[in-house]
């Protein structure tokens, strides 16, 4: 898979251009980090982690007693890093805080004009030779209302091609972007976007904070008929209003990068058994619903920043420098 491959290349060009204190040696394991599997990193020094492993307090007491001194995260979230357990433990947790937002905001413009022109139909049809255009109607995004709910690095990019379709541009934040502002874009409060945006991309992190901020009693400020899109953390979206949503008509369709219990799933091959999660098989079953399993982020330049600056991390650490925290 694209760990494996992406990281062997990488080290092993890495290894020939530094001394031997600084060299690498690389195990994989198909295991997703939990309290059950954090033996596995027994005759490690550092444990390399992804979006869906788990390194609550009985997963990170587990890899301290299997010897483990960083944590190095391939990816910019850490809500799943029980951050105040390691640093208690004296293990160094590090992580690749930008590596292509880029391709996160182009994977939910995707979304959005997949859901919006019924792309996701048309294309199955027309390799059936079914060359109708029966309900595949969709609207100009020229001119219509755009909230982006988070303008951080991500959100800015989105927005910045947002602006490009000549929408009006609604954006939340607790910080002002005064460069968005410049080019026309007006921050108001989240309840105001709520009823007045045609779409609404969710662009947080995941904090306590913003857990579930769509949530049910979100469902009657809306706009009838909005397009939800998140290319963020699943945890924003609680599932059941969603769908509550969803078969009401109040959410007119939903494009999905991300789901709230997707670790079970996502980056793994399911389609030989059957689906245990029934609100993940409901959410399946509408036909407005886009969903892709957490790939927003992957493109090719976004793997090599991510693969670099995990690289750098682990030689910073071995260092004794700082690293990307």
């Amino acid at each position: 898979n694209w760990v494996r491959s992406n990281f062997t290349q990488k080290i092993e060009a890495y290894n020939k251009n530094v001394p031997e204190n600084l060299k690498m040696m690389i195990d994989f394991t198909t295991d997703t980090l939990s309290s059950k599997t954090s033996h596995s990193a027994v005759n490690h020094d550092i444990a390399c982690l992804f979006v869906n492993d788990t390194a609550d307090k009985s997963a990170i007491l587990g890899m301290s007693n299997a010897g483990i001194k960083m944590i190095a995260m391939r990816c910019a979230g850490f809500d799943r890093v029980d951050c105040e357990t390691a640093k208690t433990l004296g293990i160094t947790v590090a992580r690749v805080p930008s590596y292509s937002p880029y391709a996160v905001a182009e994977h939910g413009i995707a979304l959005l004009l997949s859901l919006n022109r019924k792309l996701y139909k048309a294309i199955p049809r027309v390799n059936d030779f079914n060359f109708a255009l029966d309900g595949l109607i969709g609207f100009d995004m020229h001119g219509k209302t755009v909230g982006v709910i988070g303008t951080g690095q991500i959100g800015v990019c989105l927005c910045n091609i947002l602006i490009g379709f000549g929408v009006k541009l609604l954006c939340y934040d607790i910080r002002v972007n005064e460069d968005l502002c410049n080019r026309g874009a007006e921050y108001k409060d989240i309840d105001y976007l709520w009823a007045n945006c045609d779409v609404i991309f969710l662009m947080t992190p995941l904090f306590p904070s913003t857990y579930h901020i769509f949530n049910d009693s979100v469902l009657s400020k809306l706009k009838k008929g909005m397009l939800l899109i998140n290319t963020s953390r699943g945890g924003l979206i609680d599932t059941v209003a969603l769908i509550k949503g969803l078969k009401s008509g109040v959410v007119g369709g939903a494009g999905l990068d991300v789901y709230e219990n997707e670790a079970g799933y996502f980056f793994r091959d399911c389609s030989d058994t059957v689906l245990a999660d029934d609100k993940l098989v409901q959410l399946l079953s509408f036909n407005n619903v886009v969903l892709t399993a957490h790939q927003a982020f992957f493109t090719q330049d976004a793997i090599d920043n991510i693969v670099d600056t995990t690289i750098e991390n682990i030689k910073l650490f071995i260092q004794g420098k700082t690293c990307q925290k």
